[in-house]
């Protein structure tokens, strides 16, 4: 066996989805294996300054510990909160990168104006390099987007207001 097709072989198992490739010719046993790839996963500190709730938005304004149990469920939603004016918003369900659009080239799934069902695919996030199609699981229209393409996003995040 030579350089030319030992490299080859690298090659193929460099670009495959196998992890090991053991091959014995005249005498002579070549084992080569994949290193698992590790990601070190950095934490990004998002340079747009926090939400903060005013008491023109009516909810700052309740006081503390005069809730009811319906306002703290809804609050909990990991996917949507009710918010002023009968806005809901679309939060994101697990940490990753926001994508508007299923590629470059392609345009956004929706744009402030668009009209989503329970079951529209509003965005992208990606998780360890899974692209994970997000749900609106509620129905309206976008109000307003969030977050810019490419950005992380945190779990619980909201991603669009829906009016």
């Amino acid at each position: 066996m030579n350089f030319k097709e030992i490299k080859e072989l690298i090659e193929i198992l460099d670009q495959s989805s196998l992890t090991e490739i053991n091959i014995e010719d005249k005498g002579n046993i070549l084992n080569l294996k994949k290193e698992k790839e590790t990601e070190i996963i950095t934490p990004q500190i998002s340079q747009q300054p926090m939400q903060q709730i005013t008491p023109q938005q009516g909810v700052a304004s309740t006081p503390a510990g005069t809730q009811g149990a319906d306002e703290t469920s809804t609050n909990n939603n990991a996917n949507t909160n009710a918010v002023e004016d009968n806005l809901q918003t679309i939060n994101a369900p697990m940490v990753g990168t926001f994508y508007k659009s299923p590629s470059p080239e392609e345009s956004a799934y929706v744009q402030v104006g668009d009209s989503v069902t329970n079951d529209s695919t509003v965005c992208i996030l990606e998780a360890m390099k899974l692209f994970n199609e997000i749900q609106a699981e509620v129905s309206g229209e976008i109000a307003e987007i969030l977050v810019e393409d490419g950005q992380m996003v945190e779990y619980g995040q909201p991603l669009f207001k829906v009016k």
